[in-house]
């Protein structure tokens, strides 16, 4: 009994060592330095696109930035964004005429294909595509850790998941929420809002901000007001408005400051200055750019931990709008 007993304990420590190396082999950690040999001129390619393509429109930079952050919220940070099709996370509704800058991700690919076929993937493109865009509009630079690869699907029904993707109408709970659920803390979630010092938002967005909400500057209401019409259903609720007014292409903590003079744009944006547990950070951040910029990078390098497919899972799209 003693040695049928060995023996069955022996077996079950083999697989047990063949389960843990057969996960081991299809999952990696990510890394700074991952296409340091495979391909060295990724970062370059990536840039010299992405340079054109926020000269010419400055938006941009904050369109791609927003896409990152679409993608790892939704099943994680693995290029399913981008996918075309009828399951496409493009349409689900908090992402419909919305989402923007996927032609861009289509040029730096293409490039990136030129100069290492089948190497680097569409996820760690938009990764690396979010940081230069925040660096080239004059926030914090960061080595991005690198080594996603791609999923074969899209994830419809999980993006248009009430609560997965913040809603600009969200309470301050909702908004802790959505970023608990990703691993996020309430600090990482008034961090990564700071990324609204850049771009613009539609007037279906902050609608019912600057006519209903209390909680707003009257003049800054009303200067709103005058591009985004009380009635909607019409050509006017694409009508854009910067989140951050004062410095609506520069990188830097003015959101902050807005925030506190009740001058956020969106409803969600307001609510982390409103008598809630983040006012504290808020006053921070508007005090103090550099701990701002620290704490942006640190939850950005942590929401693009969540759930990479690595190893021998997903796969390198040729196309970033089609699986292989």
């Amino acid at each position: 009994m003693a040695l049928s007993s060995s023996r069955s304990s022996t077996a079950t420590f083999a697989l047990a060592l063949f389960m843990l190396l057969l996960i081991g082999s299809s999952s990696a950690q990510l890394s700074e330095n991952f296409y340091a040999q495979k391909c060295p001129k990724v970062f370059y390619a990536v840039k010299s696109v992405l340079q054109s393509a926020v000269a010419k429109e400055p938006r941009m930079g904050a369109s791609l930035l927003r896409l990152f952050f679409h993608d790892c919220f939704v099943n994680g940070c693995d290029g399913s964004v981008l996918l075309d099709g009828a399951s496409s996370e493009k349409i689900a509704p908090p992402n419909n005429n919305s989402l923007r800058g996927f032609e861009v991700i289509d040029a730096i690919k293409s490039k990136v294909e030129a100069v290492c076929p089948g190497v680097v993937s569409c996820a760690d493109i938009v990764a690396i595509a979010a940081r230069d865009s925040v660096a080239i509009l004059g926030g914090p630079f960061w080595k991005v850790k690198l080594g996603r690869r791609d999923s074969k699907t899209a994830f419809f029904r999980i993006a248009n998941t009430q609560g997965v993707l913040p809603s600009p109408f969200g309470s301050l709970s909702n908004l802790i929420s959505s970023f608990q659920k990703q691993g996020l803390s309430p600090k990482d979630m008034v961090a990564l809002s700071g990324g609204h010092t850049i771009g613009k938002a539609r007037c279906v967005s902050y609608r019912s901000r600057i006519y209903n909400d209390k909680n707003i500057d009257s003049l800054f209401a009303k200067a709103r007001r005058k591009n985004c019409p009380t009635s909607s259903g019409t050509p006017k609720d694409n009508n854009v408005a910067p989140l951050d007014f004062k410095t609506p292409n520069h990188f830097d903590n003015s959101y902050y400051k807005n925030l506190i003079n009740k001058k956020g744009l969106l409803h969600s944006d307001q609510e982390l200055f409103n008598g809630g547990s983040t006012d504290s950070l808020v006053r921070t951040y508007s005090n103090n750019q550099k701990a701002f910029e620290s704490d942006f990078v640190t939850a950005m390098i942590k929401m693009g931990n969540i759930k990479p497919l690595t190893g021998s899972n997903g796969q390198i799209r040729r196309n970033c709008r089609r699986s292989n």
